[in-house]
């Protein structure tokens, strides 16, 4: 492959990662206590990659720095950002600090090193390839015990578990090519492999910036609304009481208006036809047939009509003001962005955005 490719794939993996970097901690919607370590992270990956490329030239400065291992930084910021995702109680106790030692250690090496005047010794190359050795090690280590742990946490959704072990791999295939770099350059002497990290490094970040870093920021911030909610247990929640006429509605319409009324059934943005048919003791068919009857609606209009009447609400609350769209869409219940739109332009004919924007101004 064309060197000139390799060299702009390798800058504009570094370029997108310093920018979503920086926008994760100027940006408001971005903005929390786990995205400034997330932040960090990307922004020594990308630092640790332009260090690689800039470590072929003659510049003492550039091997000095590239000799302070921030792979032992990352790992460990990187392993935080894993621990306030999941709320993990590890984040009160010192000895979780104990996982930034090794870097400070590398640096007390690396000050040392220059003091003694001992670049270009043997001692100089026994430390580096130790030090190199375990800082693989290290990132290895972190990686699959913050896989083993959003695996086995039970303090987060199904959404934010899928990111985090998404993400989890990513970091995994970008530190095994870094141990292929490592093998090809102790035996035989090359680094053709570094450029296969570049290209996956640059990968990574376009996914982090399309699709990780605004989809979990959308579910982080879904959740936190239903936890408002919860807390508060106030007129916030959905309260769509429907006229029921006992000598017209049969007890199955009743039923359901009771499971959507009391249990929030339609905030579940899975919720089928054939769940409800099964909490009601009927058959789809039935079930449909008797809503399309009664209610003059099919069941997607009626379930859809309570999921719209919530995101009204949340909408017209200051409270949420600060919350997305779309993070409001699904925590009425709606599986999607798309979907929250289409149902409320079909019900209101506006966007949910403009419906916003006509309560702040009324």
């Amino acid at each position: 492959m064309n060197q000139a490719i390799l060299d702009i794939a390798m800058i504009a993996s570094v370029i997108i990662g310093y920018f979503i970097s920086i926008s994760l901690i100027t940006t408001s919607f971005y903005k929390s206590r786990a995205n400034n370590y997330l932040s960090l992270s990307l922004f020594l990956i990308s630092s640790l990659t332009l260090l690689e490329w800039l470590s072929s030239t003659s510049y003492f400065i550039f091997e000095i720095i590239s000799n302070l291992k921030f792979e032992f930084l990352f790992a460990a910021t990187l392993f935080t950002y894993f621990l306030i995702q999941l709320k993990h109680n590890l984040l009160n106790h010192r000895r979780y600090k104990w996982i930034y030692f090794p870097f400070i250690i590398s640096v007390i090496l690396e000050v040392s090193m220059l003091i003694l005047d001992l670049y270009g010794s043997v001692y100089d190359a026994l430390i580096w390839l130790f030090k190199d050795f375990v800082a693989i090690g290290f990132n290895v280590f972190l990686i699959f015990w913050g896989r083993h742990l959003i695996r086995n946490s039970n303090t987060i959704s199904d959404d934010k578990r899928r990111w985090l072990v998404r993400l989890n791999f990513f970091i995994l295939c970008i530190i095994m090519i870094w141990v292929l770099t490592r093998i090809e350059f102790y035996i035989f002497n090359s680094l053709y492999s570094l450029y296969v990290l570049w290209i996956l490094m640059s990968l990574f970040l376009w996914w982090i910036l399309y699709y990780g870093i605004f989809k979990l920021q959308v579910i982080v911030q879904k959740e936190e609304i239903h936890e408002y909610l919860v807390s508060k247990k106030t007129h916030h929640t959905t309260q769509i009481k429907k006229k029921v006429k006992s000598t017209t509605t049969s007890k199955i319409i009743t039923q359901l208006y009771n499971l959507m009324e009391d249990e929030e059934l339609y905030k579940n943005p899975l919720l089928s036809r054939l769940d409800l048919a099964t909490r009601l003791d009927t058959s789809e068919g039935y079930l449909s047939q008797i809503i399309n009857q009664e209610i003059n609606k099919s069941v997607i209009q009626f379930v859809n009509e309570y999921r719209i009447e919530t995101a009204k609400k949340l909408l017209h609350d200051s409270v949420f003001n600060k919350y997305s769209i779309e993070a409001i869409g699904m925590e009425a219940g709606f599986k999607s962005k798309s979907a929250f739109y289409n149902a409320f332009n079909a019900s209101l004919k506006m966007s949910p955005g403009a419906y916003r924007k006509l309560q702040k101004t009324s």
